[in-house]
């Protein structure tokens, strides 16, 4: 009896383990203040009808930080630019440095939004396909980042994968982009939200969708 209670013992403990690591979803941003984030310049974050927007009129940018570290996790944010525009979504942001979903569209070499930047390496992971972002209104970016395996999808669509072992853990951030040539950009999030991973999870896969 002893036996059969140590066995059922330990595969409850093991259930448990199991349940804790399935994190559910979680708001990054509560859609009513700043709370939980930390931005330098204050005019260049603003909370309004229920949207995080980042601006910027002067030629001056500014990074908005969650105060929250992170390690592995998902993360799905919903978003609308106008513009033109240079901005994206900090993830594992340490020390001045962290990878980006990027959203932009790049000339030279060719990148559109969904490509993976990285200071120092510049595009680990270009999205080529310009069609997938919908540049007239909202559009839903998904992250995948657990040890060293990233991937980014843009409205459903797988448009970065890569193994990459440069930052491990940090914050979640937006860029708002400096320089004169994109004053007046503005970038709206209405959803934030991530879901912590243990080592084994798997990534969500998003829906295929077309523009939202």
């Amino acid at each position: 009896m002893k036996t059969r209670a140590t066995v059922m013992a330990v595969v409850c403990a093991l259930a448990l383990v199991g349940v804790a690591q399935a994190a559910e979803w979680t708001p990054l941003f509560n859609g009513k203040d700043r709370e939980g984030w930390t931005v330098g310049r204050k005019e260049t974050c603003v909370v309004e009808n229920g949207l995080l927007v980042g601006t910027q009129t002067d030629g001056s940018g500014d990074n908005i930080m969650s105060k929250k570290q992170l390690d592995n996790f998902e993360l799905r944010a919903t978003y609308r630019v106008k513009w033109p525009a240079n901005s994206g979504i900090w993830f594992r942001f340490d020390k001045g440095k962290g990878y980006q979903f990027d959203i932009l569209k790049y000339k030279r070499p060719v990148a559109y939004s969904g490509t993976l930047y990285c200071p120092g390496k510049m595009f680990i992971t270009r999205n080529l396909d310009e069609s997938v972002e919908n540049r007239d209104g909202w559009n839903e970016a998904q992250i995948y980042a657990n040890g060293d395996h990233l991937i980014l999808w843009l409205n459903g669509k797988k448009v970065g994968e890569c193994h990459d072992k440069t930052l491990a853990k940090g914050a979640i951030g937006i860029q708002v982009h400096g320089g004169g040539a994109l004053k007046n950009m503005r970038i709206e999030f209405k959803k934030i939200e991530i879901r912590e991973l243990g080592p084994d999870d798997k990534p969500t896969v998003p829906a295929a969708k077309g523009q939202l």
